[in-house]
């Protein structure tokens, strides 16, 4: 009994100095994109308020980008379980399953959920010579062009894909899809008039639209957005797509099997990372909302996940277009 107790107590006492020495050494985020992104953009500012809830030890940012995310994602889900490795996501978290026949770790099994940071609306745009300029008008003129639409994204598995099929798939019409390596590619084409509609995040729209340079239609949340810029736009809930629902959303994840001392530590340097007025504001000027509820914490943040898998595994599994 004397051993098992000594035993016990050294178990007891070096999970504990892990949790309370925690963190000793830099943290590291990896974002599964490259730099400059909006993923990107996030985490360099969530890292900054980060680290001063981790009492001043650096936190360093990783871009590991290729396959859609799901390489530096497959990167956290094999490292140490140790709170050093963490990783910074968008919905490419939940849409990837579907998206990818073949991936290195399971969404569900392979993190342990810290919590949701933020969510970005989109916005449907059209480029400036569209003989339509509002959203009644834009969909007379996709009901009388059917066939004749080319509809722009950044890619497979991008936002602007994802809103995309949505898109197409609630108004019951097929549009010519022209996938671009990024969203600048995509957004120079718009611009230039080579294609002609795109639904992506306020992060890429928003000066654009200000400018006068797209047309802007509609947003993609329930409620309508407060920005100067687009609170005047409809949502596609309101104009007649009902349940059209798609934001952006980011959330922080660490390696199955790390101690929930340094988890709780985490997800308390989290809910008070995103309170930061300075990160508010920034946030902000992306067209960004904190997340103000239940879904900041572990369980509600993973409950959400499994609810965004199981709306967009049928959407893409419609469309039929998977990477290999």
């Amino acid at each position: 009994m004397k051993h098992w107790t000594l035993a016990a107590a050294a178990s007891l006492t070096a999970l504990t100095g892990t949790a309370w020495a925690y963190p000793d050494k830099p943290v590291t985020i990896v974002v599964p994109f490259t730099a400059g992104g909006p993923t990107d953009k996030v985490a360099r500012d969530f890292a900054e308020v980060l680290r001063k809830q981790l009492g001043g030890q650096s936190v360093v940012i990783e871009n590991v980008g290729g396959a859609g995310g799901t390489l530096g994602a497959a990167k956290v889900a094999k490292s140490a379980p140790d709170g050093y490795t963490l990783l910074l996501h968008h919905i490419g978290m939940a849409t990837s399953p579907a998206l990818y026949r073949k991936m290195a770790y399971d969404t569900k099994a392979d993190f342990e959920y810290l919590g949701l940071i933020n969510e970005v609306p989109m916005t449907l745009v059209g480029r400036s010579t569209l003989p339509a300029s509002n959203w009644a008008e834009l969909r007379k003129w996709i009901d009388a062009n059917k066939g004749k639409i080319n509809l722009a994204n950044a890619g497979l598995g991008a936002a602007s894909h994802l809103c995309g099929l949505l898109f197409q798939q609630s108004m019951g019409v097929d549009m010519t899809t022209v996938p671009y390596k990024g969203t600048a590619p995509a957004m120079t084409d718009l611009l230039g008039g080579q294609v002609d509609i795109m639904c992506d995040q306020t992060t890429n729209t928003t000066q654009q639209i200000e400018s006068g340079k797209v047309k802007a239609f509609a947003v993609t949340t329930p409620k309508r957005l407060t920005t100067p810029a687009l609170s005047k736009l409809p949502t596609l809930d309101e104009s007649g797509l009902k349940g059209f629902n798609v934001t952006i959303w980011h959330g922080l994840y660490a390696p199955k099997g790390t101690p929930k001392p340094v988890l709780d530590k985490l997800n308390a340097a989290l809910k008070s990372a995103i309170k930061d007025a300075d990160f508010i504001k920034r946030q902000e000027a992306l067209g960004a909302d904190i997340i103000e509820d239940s879904r900041t914490g572990p369980a509600e943040h993973k409950k959400f996940v499994e609810a965004e898998i199981a709306k967009w595994g049928p959407v893409i599994k419609a469309a039929g277009q998977y990477a290999d």
